[in-house]
């Protein structure tokens, strides 16, 4: 039995199960990111000769799969957001990225310095890697597909699916620090301005500005160019791949964060011509290789687990990640969004739901190609007990509390005002 044959054969039943299983979950308190990591698990534990995957010995592979899988992720999420961006009615997102998300990221930090015995740069890279919510396992919690209604989406989806559109790009500049301080035996004085101007300044500017651009010309392609050329007239879903692979790859070329790039050139593709229904054969696809990557993603993952991804965990560091989970970012999100849009019960949902995943993994595989990190192996431990935490426990959680909240009935309309809306 040669173990590529049977990797054929996996991968062919999990993208029949890809097909079957949301159908059979939807409504019910179980995901597919559930059932995946459980498959992968199983697979590996079995005698099939398949090599065990592990991220430590192979970062350059497992920052490459990932790095797609985010990015497809990201294109999706942009495409099915209805809400035109304006300060205002983004309130909520704004808040979490500038208060929450730093707040979770220096408070893991400390608690690993401080409780898991980590060095600073290491438990910096931890408190970076898990501050981002997931865009590619939180399907059960993100609004659906593209509608015509700009208003259409409930506070809670909402905020959850732009969060975690531009939370993935944003944490990189302190993924950067970390990198600097592990890398580097000078004082912070004399890194600091290097990184504010680059790292921080010039990537973000160059990230949304670049997915803009990108996103505006290929817009104009798409709905404004002559007839023969207009794309939107062939309904060809694979253009969302090229959308992804060129506002990354060209913002990535220039030095920018190409995660925010590609959920920047999204939201300007949807503006280009907002209720056309070409977004929604874009979305679809784009789901589609989403949900083949998140299949491949979570098989691996079950398998590094068994493989014994998690041996190092100590407890210290095992209270870190559940402390993440159950405390500081439910506790960051609600006071972060104190004032926002939404009734009090769906503050506390939107805090509590934020679901770590595949981001975390794509953050600690690319710094460890740029850095030698001591104690890399606990800190890949506990992110890897903090995603399996959040898919189990956000995973059983989602479809009942969403469904509470759609009982109730009481949705909170988006915050209009009469401002202009951005692209």
């Amino acid at each position: 039995m040669e173990p590529v044959d049977v990797a054929f054969a996996v991968l062919g039943v999990g993208a029949l199960l890809a097909g079957i299983l949301p159908r059979m979950l939807e409504r019910r308190p179980l995901s597919m990111p559930i059932a995946f990591l459980g498959l992968g698990m199983l697979i590996f534990l079995l005698p099939t000769g398949l090599p065990v995957p592990d991220p430590l010995a192979h970062p350059a592979v497992a920052t490459h799969l990932t790095e797609v899988g985010v990015i497809v992720a990201l294109m999706g999420a942009g495409l099915k957001i209805d809400r035109p961006f304006s300060w205002r009615r983004w309130s909520s997102t704004w808040r979490l990225l500038a208060i929450a998300m730093p707040l979770c990221i220096a408070a893991v930090a400390l608690l690993g310095w401080w409780w898991a015995g980590l060095v600073p740069a290491t438990a910096l890279l931890l408190g970076a890697a898990l501050a981002p919510t997931d865009p590619v396992l939180a399907a059960d919690v993100q609004v659906g597909e593209p509608t015509d209604v700009e208003d259409s989406e409930d506070e809670v989806r909402f905020a959850l699916t732009s969060e975690a559109g531009l939370n993935d790009g944003l944490a990189f500049p302190f993924v950067y620090a970390a990198i600097a301080i592990a890398s580097t035996s000078l004082a912070p004085r004399d890194w600091l301005t290097g990184w504010l101007t680059v790292d921080l300044l010039w990537k973000v500017t160059a990230g949304v500005a670049g997915g803009l651009l990108v996103g505006w010309l290929l817009g104009k392609l798409f709905f404004r160019a002559p007839s023969e050329l207009r794309l939107a007239r062939h309904a060809e879903g694979f253009l969302a791949l090229a959308a992804t692979f060129l506002a990354y790859g060209l913002v990535e070329v220039i030095g920018g964060y190409g995660f925010l790039a590609v959920f920047m050139a999204a939201r300007a593709i949807r503006s280009a011509e907002r209720t056309h229904e070409f977004h929604a054969v874009l979305h679809d696809f784009a789901e589609q290789v989403e949900r083949l990557l998140t299949v491949l993603l979570l098989l691996l993952f079950g398998g590094a687990v068994v493989g014994g991804l998690l041996a190092p965990l100590t407890w210290q560091a095992a209270l870190v990640g559940l402390a993440l989970v159950f405390v500081v970012r439910p506790l960051a999100g609600w006071l972060s969004l104190r004032g926002a849009p939404g009734r009090p019960a769906e503050h506390w949902v939107i805090a509590s739901f934020g679901i770590r995943g595949v981001g975390s993994f794509y953050y600690l595989a690319y710094a460890s190609t740029k850095a030698d990190f001591p104690q890399a192996d606990l800190v890949w431990a506990t992110a890897g007990l903090v995603v399996i935490v959040s898919v189990v426990v956000h995973g059983v959680a989602a479809t009942p509390v969403m469904q509470v909240l759609d009982r109730a009935g009481e949705r909170t309309p988006s915050p209009v005002r009469p401002e202009p809306a951005l692209p």
